[in-house]
């Protein structure tokens, strides 16, 4: 049973649970070897499901698809292997905090984060979706890599500054077509393109929509699709209808609410034809802000969330944005 202190595969020392969802447990660990030490993330699949093919099939995917993907936007992987009958991924240790954190943070003190925030998060996720989506074999032939599951919980956020994509769990590797049968719909449920929620295979368009959806409700401070379940949002999610951000966010350029809302479109043909392209077209629109919002300005933000945080909101981080409506 894994603890604090356990030691995975004679390297790994476990030190505390960093977070856990329905297929695996990740840990903050400390990687030790002859004298060299260094933080990493230690991602375990579930001891109740290894007799399970399904999970165990999707684990050993997440572990291909992630070992392939270098990019400074997406989360690397170390490592891989298997401890007492069960696999585990080795991951470099963001020092920061999810997208999701963030504006749990900012939805407790009433605040919403700054237009360009959100703008500037984009683009780094969109360069992280891009080389995933630009992604080719061994042989040097294209193997686009779709995430399906891009949500705020898997958007990381750095002290440094960086964002980076992670948990690629959910992801379908078009060299491997076999992974994912055609009636079956993976992914967060708020978060799906109207088109997958008709069991259509996912493309570089329905990852768009989906991070319009987080850029959505990062700037809006709610949820897209609502209801009562997950049949209902299912529902909201298959019909496509986006209330104007403008009513909610009026200080927001219409530029960037129309950007979001192609990205939106119900159509997939009528949203951008690749992230590359939808990153340049926000970039465009920032180059005329005062206060620009690079790597420092992001690292700044997150570290005075972390503050927040530690202290217990008794130290109320600086977000100059609008209050909730």
């Amino acid at each position: 049973m894994d603890e604090p202190g356990s030691v995975i595969a004679g390297t790994y020392q476990l030190l505390e649970v960093a977070g856990s969802g329905g297929m695996a447990v990740v840990w903050r660990a400390v990687q030790r070897n002859m004298g060299f030490a260094r933080l990493v993330a230690i991602k375990r699949i579930r001891e109740e499901l290894m007799g399970q093919p399904k999970f165990v099939e999707m684990f050993l995917e997440e572990a291909r698809v992630s070992a392939q993907l270098m990019h400074p936007n997406i989360v690397l992987t170390h490592d891989f292997g298997e401890h007492d009958g069960r696999y585990f991924l080795v991951m470099e240790w963001i020092d920061g905090l999810s997208l999701a954190r963030y504006l749990q943070v900012m939805n407790e003190l009433h605040s919403l984060p700054p237009w360009h925030f959100v703008a500037a998060v984009g683009i780094e996720a969109l360069r992280g979706l891009g080389a995933a989506h630009a992604r080719v074999d061994h042989h040097g032939q294209p193997a686009p890599v779709y995430h399906r599951d891009v949500t705020p919980q898997n958007i990381m956020l750095g002290t440094n500054g960086v964002v980076k994509l992670t948990d690629f769990g959910l992801a379908r590797a078009m060299d491997r077509d076999r992974m994912t049968a055609p009636d079956t719909i993976k992914g967060k449920v708020g978060y799906l393109a109207p088109e997958l929620t008709q069991a259509k295979h996912p493309t570089v368009q329905s990852d768009l929509y989906a991070l319009g959806v987080v850029m959505w409700q990062a700037l809006s401070g709610r949820k897209l699709f609502s209801g009562k379940d997950h049949v209902d949002i299912f529902v909201a999610a298959s019909k496509g209808q986006i209330p104007p951000l403008d009513e909610v966010r009026p200080d927001v350029p219409p530029q960037f609410t129309d950007l979001i809302e192609r990205a939106l479109a119900r159509d997939p043909a009528d949203r951008f034809r690749s992230a590359t392209q939808m990153g340049r077209l926000i970039a465009n629109l920032l180059r005329g802000v005062p206060e620009r919002p690079d790597a420092v300005y992001i690292g700044d933000a997150v570290r005075e969330v972390q503050r927040y945080i530690k202290h217990g909101g008794d130290s109320r981080p600086q977000a100059p944005a609008p209050p909730i409506p």
